[in-house]
């Protein structure tokens, strides 16, 4: 198996590469930051995003200038291990496996600190001299037995940080427990230093293995819950059959679902799912398509009719043609787009990267600092160890590094399954924030199926002549005037003639080489006393006539808009339509204002118009003539039924095409905004709070957070909260 490597963006002179590294040993925000910083001071990188949640980087870097060990050496020499992702998600067993290791680790060291507590809390004070050391040294034992087994990859981790002149949430934690051991064995050995100084021999052994137990029962607790937040990533993954019936050489051969090749003629039972995508060319059936779509009720499929890989096949026999495979099936895509979304950083990640740069470095300082003044001060060196080894631990920047990729992560799981796709955090956040919300009428508030009412044709030439012309010129479009266009002239038993040198015009319309002569269909003039669309057809620079189509307002139209409105947003529709047509379609939805006769730049003006005025755009669309807007909106929301132009420029894909997925998608973008802000509100003031308590700023009344143990279970609890915040929005309901 080869790396996951995908293209990138290119330039003229260099050709770049993306690339997903799986991560070891990340355990906070610092370590997100450090190896961030790593992989980008590789020569040839122009961008890597790391993230905490999937333990994974998305690298993008030039082969020419840079390789592949150069990418894994970086992270290496930065403390960690990296290796090239072989999979398009996380896997499943990976997470399980690390999972139950994280829970038996955390379950041994736990109840050996809780035995090492009670021994130690119930015997010492009723032994002395050789009893007590005796005592000592079988709780040492077993303390150095619990670093050992729980604790070994923590210091590991920080050894490698520190050998690399970093500094990240294992070195708090093993500078924290590696004090308190070391002066626990001082007072096993030497209890005479401490008594020459006045102060107490007190022994912190359970104090260590409930500081290492608390801090894995938090990363067990944390892989649980990531586990949950990519179960929509697995549960595609096992939607592609393992297998695929196809004909070949005239017969059924059942073969792997991966070697079906684009061409092949696949056959699919009821009760089966479509191994790959492909065209009807046999049979009638229902089909769920919700797992890929998001529309809860069945649709039915016939001959033409497209298929999506992953749908489920309820009650007919079919069969299709395959014509994307692979990676390029709308499932395989979708996992792509899944797998990026959740690699990519929201804005309001950049704060807590920020932050977390410094932080680490900052809590070694204020620990050292809280040593000298209770030494000095309350002259008890034991109790000024304890404070120090409470505030390193409490600050461990576990929830401010889970914050924002948690929420994301939930919320573009959660998302696929309503149909809703978002193509990174970026999106989410930048879609939550929109107050205007631009249109487009045909494929998105009407049908996008519109049907020929009437044919005019130039004198001279029969209805027919002219149909013949327009849907030989408009075979090869996509549009959905063509659509329409062919299908009255099948409903008339006529067959299109082959076209050449095919080319679309944005706005305008298209032509093609007819008979060697150039034949085209573009807009036509309105008509004030019609609400249908018209379309000049030219031959040879001829006109033969005017073919007028009218389109339906697609089902839930109306309410999709009426819940836009109530979201507060400023609606317009923006259309290459002419006024009149385009003002009753508005009226008819309940769209106030309209934009007509608008051609591609037109739409990107109206967007930049806007944006100028001080809005947050968001445009939706699904044409070739939309994706320029898309594009420039602050959102933009491509249907999954328009054209793959549309998509790629949209930074949302609504994948069943329905106008109701709109406001699903701005409101869960919204929730996840909220959730994102109050997880880094929690964790901004559990570390602004937390540190000073455990400082002892309020002591008496807060002495117990001077235990360490204690503090340790309040770390631990602080990443546990934010995941379990951010778990909510699997319960999102529109």
């Amino acid at each position: 198996m080869t790396p996951s490597t995908t293209p990138g963006p290119g330039t003229a002179t260099a050709s770049l590469e993306r690339t997903t590294l799986r991560v070891e040993g990340m355990t906070c925000a610092s370590c997100q930051v450090h190896v961030e910083h790593a992989l980008r001071d590789v020569p040839g990188v122009s961008q890597a995003s790391v993230n905490l949640m999937t333990h994974s980087a998305e690298v993008t870097w030039d082969p020419h200038t840079a390789t592949i060990d150069q990418l894994l050496q970086s992270v290496f020499e930065a403390g960690y291990e990296a290796t090239p992702r072989e999979d398009n998600a996380p896997s499943a067993t990976e997470d399980r496996g690390e999972e139950k290791t994280l829970r038996a680790l955390a379950v041994f060291t736990l109840v050996a600190g809780a035995i090492v507590m009670v021994v130690q809390m119930g015997l010492s004070p009723h032994l002395h001299g050789a009893s007590i050391f005796g005592l000592h040294i079988a709780l040492l034992i077993v303390t150095l037995a619990g670093m050992i087994f729980g604790g070994s990859a923590i210091y590991a981790a920080a050894w490698r940080a520190a050998l690399h002149r970093g500094t990240n949430m294992n070195t708090l934690v093993a500078l924290g427990t590696g004090a308190a051991f070391l002066s626990s064995v001082v007072a096993t050995f030497a209890p005479g230093f401490f008594l020459r100084h006045g102060m107490s021999a007190d022994v912190y052994y359970d104090a260590v293995l409930l500081i290492i137990g608390f801090l894995l029962a938090g990363r067990w607790l944390d892989a649980r819950a990531k586990h949950q937040t990519l179960n929509a990533l697995h549960e595609l993954m096992k939607l592609q059959p393992e297998t695929a019936h196809v004909l070949r050489n005239g017969e059924e051969t059942e073969i792997p679902a991966a070697q079906v090749v684009s061409g092949d003629i696949v056959i699919v039972r009821p009760g089966e799912r479509i191994p790959v995508d492909g065209q009807i060319i046999r049979g009638r059936s229902t089909l769920d398509e919700s797992i890929i779509t998001g529309e809860s009720h069945p649709v039915v499929r016939t001959e033409g009719d497209p298929v999506i890989g992953g749908s489920l096949n309820y009650d007919g026999a079919l069969r299709f043609r395959a014509t994307a495979v692979g990676e390029h099936s709308v499932l395989a895509q979708m996992l792509r787009l899944m797998e990026q979304a959740q690699s990519s950083k929201a804005p309001m990640q950049q704060i807590a990267d920020r932050v977390s740069g410094i932080f680490v470095p900052a809590v070694l300082s204020i620990a050292l600092l809280c040593f000298l003044i209770w030494a000095f001060a309350a002259h008890d060196a034991g109790k000024a160890l304890a404070i120090a080894i409470a505030v390193l631990v409490i600050a461990c920047p576990c929830a401010m590094g889970l914050a924002v990729p948690a929420a994301q992560t939930v919320a573009v799981g959660r998302g696929a399954k309503l149909g809703v796709l978002f193509k990174g955090g970026e999106s989410v956040e930048r879609l939550a924030r929109i107050d205007t919300l631009l249109l487009d009428k045909t494929g998105t508030i009407t049908e996008g199926k519109p049907t020929v009412t009437a044919l005019i044709p130039a004198p001279g030439i029969t209805e027919d002549h002219l149909l013949t012309i327009a849907a030989a010129v408009e075979q090869p479009s996509e549009h959905p005037l063509a659509r329409g266009i062919l299908a009255a002239a099948k409903a008339r038993g006529i067959t299109p003639s082959p076209v050449a040198e095919f080319q679309a015009i944005p706005g305008t319309g298209i032509r093609a080489r007819l008979n060697r002569e150039w034949a085209e269909v573009r807009t036509a003039a309105a008509d004030p006393n019609s609400q249908s669309t018209r379309v000049e057809v030219l031959h040879n620079k001829t006109s033969v006539g005017v073919i007028e189509l009218r389109d339906t307002l697609r089902p839930g139209a109306k309410q999709a808009v009426t819940r836009l409105h109530a979201l507060g947003l400023k609606l317009e529709m923006v259309t290459g339509d002419a006024q009149a047509t385009a003002e009753a379609i508005a009226k008819e939805a309940g769209i106030e204002s309209v934009v007509a006769q608008c051609l591609p730049e037109n739409k990107l003006e109206v967007v930049r118009q806007r944006q100028n005025s001080g809005r947050n755009v968001g445009m939706v669309g699904d044409g070739i003539n939309d994706a320029a807007a898309l594009a420039q909106a602050n959102a933009g929301l491509a249907m999954g039924t328009g054209t793959d132009l549309a998509r790629e420029a949209g930074d949302v894909i609504l994948l069943g095409g329905q106008p109701g997925q709109i406001a699903d998608a701005i409101l869960l973008s919204r929730a996840t905004l909220r959730v994102m802000k109050q997880n880094l509100l929690w964790a901004f003031l559990y570390n602004l709070l937390g540190i000073p308590l455990a400082a002892g700023a309020l002591y008496p009344a807060f002495h117990i957070l001077l235990n360490p143990a204690v503090a340790a279970a309040a770390m631990a609890l602080s990443s546990v909260s934010v995941l379990g915040n951010s778990l909510r929005l699997q319960r999102f309901r529109p």
